[in-house]
């Protein structure tokens, strides 16, 4: 009985990381080519990235938009609105400042330090795929992101959340809600 119980318990532990959460896309990731970090969150169910940090700093003047070719590219929305379509895959949009062009793009875990990004011309047509590595320490004397249009200047006081009250919009959450507003305007 012992045997049994020693058995049962030393296969328990050693499968314990099987049953282990899947990985997680949240958080700062370097692209391949090592010239930006982009930040990935969860803004009401979709995973949202922007760019947090980037080698050389740019401005988006590949845009198709005349009215944002001035804008930096430090801080804007890259990959956009991705959704889950099955255990560790989210599908959605990618833009790429580089040409100015969105491309269909889908994301999945390789593991807990390694997300895969594949970008296609056309839905599951003509892909690339690269593997972006998880940023554990960002680079020192990064320059802060520009503020968002419309935003406080100086943060908040920071109170304690009321039991059961939802956490404040992250940082991304903002910056996609302050895209999207300014594409609503633009159409009007």
């Amino acid at each position: 009985m012992k045997l049994l119980f020693a058995s049962a318990a030393i296969f328990g532990l050693a499968s314990g990381t099987a049953l282990a959460a899947d990985p997680s896309p949240l958080g700062e990731w370097l692209v391949k080519d090592g010239y930006a970090h982009i930040r990935i969150d969860n803004c009401a169910g979709k995973m949202w990235g922007i760019v947090v940090w980037e080698k050389t700093p740019g401005l988006d003047t590949e845009n198709p938009d005349p009215a944002k070719k001035s804008r930096p590219t430090l801080g804007i929305p890259i990959l956009m609105g991705l959704t889950p379509v099955k255990p560790n895959r989210w599908e959605g949009e990618i833009y790429n400042s580089q040409n100015g062009k969105m491309y269909s793009a889908a994301i999945s875990m390789v593991d807990e330090t390694t997300l895969e990004l594949e970008g296609c011309l056309f839905t599951n047509f003509l892909c690339q795929a690269q593997k972006w590595t998880r940023v554990l320490t960002p680079p020192p004397n990064a320059p802060p992101l520009p503020p968002i249009k419309g935003a406080p200047t100086a943060p908040p006081k920071q109170t304690a959340a009321k039991k059961g009250a939802p956490p404040p919009p992250s940082d991304v959450c903002l910056r996609v809600a302050d895209e999207a507003a300014a594409q609503a305007n633009a159409k009007k």
